[in-house]
């Protein structure tokens, strides 16, 4: 399917990677002994420990809870449970998947082992045919890269503008990299219709930064991709009449070109920088090497207006196309075919990629099994065919009534704060009120599930399935220009999915099915710890509606200021204090969290435990129960540092430090927790000690 550049800068999720925890400890002993002294001896109810999972003989002694929270929760368990060698990060995230990928799997093998032939076009035909494509090695490995040979033909043969711009809107239908990105989603100015959008697009290494970083591990990287980029030529027999040397070097000077020319990752963050709306006719006047008629007739549609995300970079690419000879973008453009379906070839060319961006870019040492990579591939494409029967045995309805409530706690928790605060004068908290009133709820699955009638999967090369799968699925995309209105009913994620998102776009939260499960939700457990978990998933969600960037976005999903100018100024000076106390991090070596390019997120994570908390006391009442040995605040706050546990290998937290716009999770924790008096109190906090930031120097926001 597309990777819609827009919606993924704007659905702002719970987690970096794939990244949470798993059960839960409390304080060390002394803490939790400080914590019930002042106070007469409550009830503690030892029963219930196991329904929470929360157990204290898992925290270090070693770290105290005021010093390091993260590490105080989490060593033990960080020390206890080593990275897999097919994972750059290991995490509750990755102990959830892998449960729901053996759901998956049930699903995938039942599909493919069929007594009796389904019909063509069936769930089961299609699952079953793309299963048993990909699992089957030995043909794959016989076809080599055969199966593309006739998109080889066509790159060669593309001369003119017009058959080179029919080319990349025939690749790009079929998810193959290239200059020229595309989507079709809601318009972000007027949220009444859907709009086409254009975004740059077309580098190999993961972000534009990679070309000029001159540290000596940059370099690296980027000589190791020099070798990838000539193994892949020599691997795809396409280095006959060329050079390997000499067709990666026209491959590494486009990619230099295009990678000046695009945006920063933090500069991509501003909607308003990249909504450009362009006319058609504005479009040809201005890019006249790309012919946007044939562009447009390949995929079938007649937009009238489209939004250019980054016009700098499509003058960019205008001029190229006239400069740089046509045999280099030959080179380049095979290499992109071969490297977009690298992972769906023979076992030499899925080596040799999984060796630079598994091994290299992120230290992973071995791959995973062949079933959980076709298992992932196949949730891409057949999202919804597979998350059908995911929900049949995977999703309470009582889990689902406990989590709305939940959602409506905090929403009016939020409602509260909002009214209460002193730095937004009435005219803006109006409308705050009104855009947090609107935001629509979905939890669990879909309310209809896409269909996959023009999802042509057979028994045929597994790259060609992929590659129909992915012609289907943009299909799908393309067909919402033809609509009259917007389908809110639609979901950016299957409910086998373990994560949650907010969309400005639509205005709504989402959280799948997969998520609402232990460490994050016990459909029968303590309210705190489902409040430390959850309800901090939610909270966080709902505050991605009034981020550095959710807050551009109105009621209705329009990008439209709604602020009073001196209240806008009040927020960007409280923003500020984000960047600057999360730029101080330095979770690897030298390496410095971003603070700009995470400032959505650590807003996000700070007001959602903020309006989580005050939802949680509200709903608590005086209740002062113990659990071993713990206070509610405490459960609370325990399972929140529970949730972020991870360990990360140290190229992936390079990469993540460079390119996600989340902050690692102990930062996530100490640095939420660090700001929050409640926290102080809950774990005795004093001035002295490292989890304390004096008030003055606290980052706030709701």
């Amino acid at each position: 399917m597309i990777l819609n550049k827009l919606l993924m800068s704007l659905i702002f999720t719970t987690i970096s990677a794939l990244a949470i925890a798993k059960f839960l400890p409390p304080p060390s002993t002394t803490t939790a002994k400080t914590a019930t002294s002042k106070k007469p001896p409550a009830k503690t109810d030892k029963s219930s420990a196991k329904d929470v999972a929360i157990k204290p003989s898992e925290f270090d002694p070693k770290v105290k809870a005021s010093q390091d929270f993260f590490d105080h929760i989490n060593d033990n368990w960080m020390k206890a449970n080593p990275i897999p060698s097919d994972k750059s990060v290991y995490s509750m995230f990755d102990i959830l998947d892998e449960k729901s990928k053996l759901v998956v799997k049930r699903v995938l093998e039942t599909a493919a082992n069929q007594k009796v032939t389904p019909p063509k076009g069936s769930n089961m035909q299609i699952l079953g045919d793309f299963y048993k494509s990909g699992m089957d090695t030995a043909a794959i490995d016989k076809a080599g890269v055969s199966p593309l040979q006739p998109w080889f033909t066509k790159i060669e043969k593309a001369n003119t503008p017009a058959e080179y711009s029919s080319l990349l809107a025939s690749l790009q239908m079929r998810d193959i990299n290239s200059p020229l990105g595309y989507y079709v989603d809601v318009d972000a100015k007027k949220s009444s219709r859907y709009i086409f959008y254009i975004s740059q697009g077309g580098l190999g290494l993961p972000d534009r930064d990679f070309y000029f970083r001159t540290d000596e591990k940059s370099k690296k990287n980027v000589e190791a991709y020099k070798e990838y980029v000539k193994n892949i030529f020599h691997l795809s027999n396409l280095d006959k009449t060329q050079t390997a040397e000499k067709q990666m070097q026209d491959v590494l000077e486009i990619e230099t070109a295009l990678a000046a020319a695009s945006m920063t990752r933090v500069e991509l963050r501003d909607p308003e920088k990249t909504y450009n709306l362009y006319t058609l006719e504005k479009l040809k006047s201005e890019y006249k090497n790309i012919d946007w008629q044939a562009f447009f007739d390949e995929m079938k549609v007649k937009p009238q207006e489209i939004v250019v995300g980054q016009p700098a970079f499509f003058h960019a690419f205008d001029s190229l196309l006239s400069v740089i000879p046509r045999e280099k973008w030959i080179n380049y453009q095979k290499f992109h075919m071969v490297n977009s379906n690298a992972r769906f070839l023979s076992n030499d060319i899925v080596t040799e990629r999984f060796n630079f961006y598994g091994k290299t870019l992120q230290g992973v040492q071995t791959m995973e099994p062949r079933w959980k990579r076709v298992s992932r591939i196949s949730e891409q494409y057949l999202r919804d065919l597979i998350g059908q029967e995911y929900v049949k045995t995977n999703f309470s309805p009582t889990a689902k009534k406990r989590a709305m409530d939940l959602v409506d706690n905090i929403k009016a928790s939020l409602a509260e704060r909002i009214k209460q605060l002193t730095w937004m004068g009435p005219e803006t908290k109006a409308k705050a009120l009104d855009k947090l009133q609107k935001i629509d709820v979905k939890i669990g699955y879909p309310d209809k599930w896409w269909t996959y009638e023009r999802t042509d999967v057979s028994k045929q090369p597994y790259v060609l399935n992929v590659m129909n799968s992915a012609y289907g699925e943009n299909l799908r995309v393309l067909n919402r220009l033809d609509r009259q209105k917007i389908d809110r009913t639609e979901w950016g994620m299957g409910p086998q999915t373990v994560n949650a998102y907010y969309n400005p776009l639509i205005n709504e939260i989402v959280f799948p099915a997969a998520i609402l499960q232990p460490p994050f939700f016990y459909e029968k457990g303590d309210d705190a710890v489902n409040y430390g978990g959850i309800g901090m998933v939610i909270g966080h969600e709902i505050t991605h509606g009034f981020d550095d960037q959710g807050s551009q976005y109105d009621a209705e999903g329009n990008l439209k200021n709604w602020w009073t100018d001196e209240d806008k100024k009040r927020y960007e000076v409280l923003t500020a204090q984000f960047v600057k106390e999360y730029n101080a991090f330095t979770p690897l070596d030298s390496q410095h969290v971003n603070g700009e390019l995470t400032l959505g997120e650590n807003i996000a994570d700070l007001g959602g435990m903020i309006i989580t908390y005050n939802a949680f006391k509200k709903a608590n009442g005086n209740n002062t129960k113990l659990i071993n040995g713990l206070t509610p605040e405490q459960r609370l706050f325990i399972n929140y540092a529970i949730v972020w546990r991870e360990n990360l290998r140290p190229e992936a937290l390079r990469m993540q430090l460079l390119t996600d716009p989340h902050s690692p999770g102990k930062n996530r924790v100490n640095g939420v927790l660090s700001n929050l008096p409640e926290f102080h109190k809950a774990f005795h906090v004093q001035p002295s000690d490292s989890m304390f930031i004096k008030e003055v120097e606290r980052a706030r926001m709701w």
